[in-house]
């Protein structure tokens, strides 16, 4: 398919970023994402605030303040009208919380449910966070903690207990809103969401776009309670193992146990933001997220090596 360039399109669906991004005048640009997926969650209500929260996160992580929602959804009948109801119902209440309006969608039978949303938002032009602009010496924070697909592999095999699983649900439900602002206050360098290609998989996008490489500690990364049980047990989802695979040769790993290669590619949902920050604002930027609220994990420094992340236990 032809590629045309337009000076208005500054994002497009061909790079790695999170979002398109198309301008309207010096002021303001549209920000637009599409996202959508099935249970992962059995409480129909709490799967639609993880999905409207997935959605959302894409705006977040470009800097943009979503404006409009349109509902994506499919659905069979036969899960009944109640069901249907608390999962719209869901993405509703977290639209609210973003601030968002839902203005309409669209909706076909399927026998397997799914549900998302298109989202718009805007930014201001200069303003805008891309995954293309990390440099060699900034720093490297996460802003929520990692094993969403794992405990989600967990919960379907009932092994999760409820503990567990509240804990799953406050990381997936929640926005990362703050983390946005906060990004927008401090002016960082490069920014990513983390879903489901890992948070090995969303790093290397930045690395590959920013012409970089990308050193982590393995650990001060932040897990949840039990993924690493599970991962030693093999509770992994399929996709953990696709997304190592395509890695194998973009990362190095060095002192790293399997099941920790294998939680770093962990496929996430509604994760949170890698944020690309230089080492003079990575202290703004943590007491900033610690005031927010939010604990923001320093987990490595991009470095020269153009491509390549190396992982050190």
């Amino acid at each position: 398919m032809p590629q045309f360039q337009d000076p208005r399109l500054l994002v497009s669906g061909a790079t790695m970023d999170d979002a398109g991004v198309y301008k309207l005048n010096e002021q303001q640009a549209l920000v637009q994402t599409v996202d959508f997926f099935t249970p992962m969650v059995d409480d129909p209500y709490v799967f639609g605030q993880v999905a409207a929260a997935n959605a959302l996160s894409d705006i977040y992580a470009m800097g943009g303040r979503p404006l409009t929602a349109l509902n994506i959804a499919a659905f069979d009948l036969d899960i009944g009208k109640e069901v249907i109801q608390r999962i719209l119902a869901g993405g509703a209440v977290k639209l609210q919380e973003a601030g968002c309006l839902l203005v309409g969608g669209h909706t076909i039978e399927d026998k397997e449910p799914k549900y998302g949303l298109a989202v718009t938002g805007l930014v201001h032009p200069d303003k805008l966070i891309t995954n293309a602009g990390a440099q060699p010496g900034a720093r490297v924070v996460l802003t929520k903690p990692l094993g969403s697909g794992i405990l989600s592999t967990a919960l379907k095999g009932d092994l999760l207990d409820n503990e567990g699983l509240e804990e799953l649900t406050a990381v997936m439900t929640e926005l990362n809103d703050k983390a946005s602002a906060v990004m927008q206050q401090v002016g960082v360098l490069a920014a990513t969401d983390i879903t489901g290609f890992g948070l090995l998989g969303h790093a290397w996008e930045i690395c590959a776009s920013s012409g970089v490489g990308m050193e982590l500690q393995y650990g001060d990364i932040p897990v949840m309670d039990r993924v690493v049980d599970f991962a030693s047990m093999g509770v992994i989802p399929a996709g953990a193992y696709k997304n190592k695979r395509y890695l194998e040769d973009k990362i190095e790993f060095s002192g790293v146990p399997e099941h920790g290669q294998i939680i770093l590619c962990d496929p996430q949902t509604s994760g949170g933001l890698l944020i690309v920050v230089e080492e003079s604002k990575l202290s703004e930027l943590t007491g900033l997220l610690q005031a927010a609220g939010i604990d923001g994990s320093v987990i490595g420094t991009i470095t020269d090596s153009k491509g390549l992340i190396t992982v050190t236990g």
